[in-house]
């Protein structure tokens, strides 16, 4: 894979980009015990899903981290590798987020949905810490394998998360993503618009969508 790339460039699945990053973060847990690198806050015990038939990105930045994870014992941590994702904007076309939970009533789903009346929901200064992406994607003004820690980078790293500035990233001045399909542990964003904003409580597995057998 060629360090520097400029122009757009297309990926089926666009997780592929991240394989440099992906095996980076097979040393991340080791890094976060020995101090490099610091969590921003604890994460909940369960991920959740997100589908959206298009991210209109500027101004991404990706590298590898670690989130660490509440638990119900207050003397145990847990931690997830993850790739951030951060966008100086984006504007998400028809996004749903879900999320399943056990209760004593059975299986109940949160989902929420927006975006999807013609006005896409837009995010400014948004991070994605992600477990798992499936897209299609086109980057453009392409940089692979600048380090996170660069001072050039248009978008700054989630504060919190990077402690060793040496660590892999990329870059790209504008990403297209559609038919998203993603698995995340966190979102923060600086502001978050969400146009016809609609929240519901389902019973059973009603998840945005299911994934591959």
């Amino acid at each position: 894979m060629i360090s520097q790339i400029r122009g757009g460039t297309r990926w089926k699945r666009f997780a592929l980009v991240m394989v440099p990053s992906i095996a980076a973060t097979a040393a991340v847990g080791v890094g976060l015990a020995q101090g490099a690198l610091a969590a921003s806050f604890s994460v909940s015990g369960q991920d959740f899903k997100v589908s959206a038939d298009s991210l209109v990105g500027t101004d991404m930045i990706q590298y590898g981290s670690v989130a660490q994870g509440a638990t119900l014992e207050s003397d145990k941590k847990s931690y997830h590798p993850v790739i951030i994702s951060g966008f100086k904007e984006a504007k998400i076309t028809n996004m749903c987020q879900s999320l399943v939970t056990k209760t004593p009533l059975g299986n109940i789903t949160m989902q929420l949905k927006t975006g999807h009346k013609g006005s896409p929901a837009v995010a400014k200064n948004i991070y994605l810490d992600v477990a798992e992406l499936d897209a299609d994607a086109v980057l453009g003004d392409l940089d692979i394998g600048v380090a996170a820690g660069d001072g050039s980078h248009a978008t700054k790293p989630k504060e919190g998360t990077l402690a060793d500035g040496a660590l892999f990233s990329q870059r790209a001045k504008t990403a297209t993503l559609t038919k998203v399909r993603q698995k995340a542990w966190a979102t923060t964003a600086g502001t978050f618009t969400l146009p016809d904003l609609n929240l519901r409580l389902y019973g059973g597995d009603k998840p945005c969508y299911q994934d591959e057998k």
